[in-house]
């Protein structure tokens, strides 16, 4: 059964399509089966997979006012990552769903009949807290945030873990933080450096040990429509990005172990 992850920060232009796009592919590249569910309008995460966005007859939008199922929009790709992809369709789904039946569950339950086919199921959300974001945080299991090292960080957190405590009460009990990644680090800078402290001052652990450098491929990567590890897999960029992935893939081996350990011994006490 898929972990659903999903990307996200309302404060824009912190690299979350960047990460949504190349995280998946390098999950995908270490061996795990991967699909990525393109949730922003813009669908630059769908044109990164290769995908021209005119030629998605059914994808996101589609799915969610109930014209397709999510079997009949995954798209495969050469880079072994399925993609759900967006148009600017998708920008009218907000209002189609308001009067739609379970509008902020509909994603969630549409993703259900696929989530066994898969590792991973990443969700890249728009930059804005709308009914599309709702519907990401209540489809996924956790929210990878990705953190732009610059002065203004921690008010995008800010904002963020206010919707997700909001959908917590709300629409998503089970709703955790999966991880914030430090995107657009440059150690040639005082600045980057005193903005991650003060990030892991505040989250700790959750932060990621592998930090995203800025790197001119990765900002060439999409004009090629191609995931960076496709397009210069010894960059800096996609070096990262597969570190990430790795330590992403060893925290949910290491988390799903604890858990079956702690439902053997509350059997085992049971029992005894």
């Amino acid at each position: 059964m898929a972990k659903i992850v999903a990307v996200a920060n309302q404060k824009g232009g912190v690299g979350k399509t960047t990460t949504a796009v190349n995280l998946s592919s390098c999950v995908a590249a270490l061996g795990k089966k991967v699909l990525i569910v393109d949730l922003d309008p813009q669908g630059n995460t769908t044109t990164g997979y290769g995908i021209p966005k005119r030629s998605v007859e059914a994808g996101t939008y589609e799915v969610l006012i109930g014209r397709a199922t999510a079997a009949q929009a995954i798209r495969h790709t050469e880079y072994r990552t399925d993609v759900i992809g967006s148009n600017t369709r998708l920008a009218g789904a907000s209002l189609e769903m308001i009067d739609l039946p379970g509008r902020e569950g509909r994603l969630r339950k549409a993703l259900a009949e696929v989530q066994k086919d898969y590792d991973f199921i990443f969700i890249d959300c728009p930059p804005s807290l709308d009914l599309l974001t709702l519907n990401g945080l209540s489809a996924c299991d956790s929210v990878l945030i990705p953190v732009q090292c610059e002065y203004y960080a921690l008010e995008g957190i800010a904002d963020l873990m206010r919707s997700i405590k909001m959908c917590n009460k709300r629409l998503n009990p089970e709703l955790t933080v999966q991880g914030i990644v430090m995107t657009m680090y440059d150690g040639r800078t005082k600045l980057s450096d005193q903005v991650v402290n003060e990030v892991r001052k505040f989250f700790g652990k959750k932060v990621y040990k592998t930090m995203i450098p800025r790197n001119v491929r990765l900002s060439e990567a999409p004009s090629h429509r191609k995931p960076a590890i496709a397009y210069d897999k010894e960059s800096k960029g996609a070096r990262a990005y597969l570190h990430l992935a790795g330590e992403l893939i060893k925290r949910e081996e290491k988390a799903a172990k604890a858990a079956q350990e702690a439902a053997a011994a509350a059997t085992e006490v049971k029992h005894g």
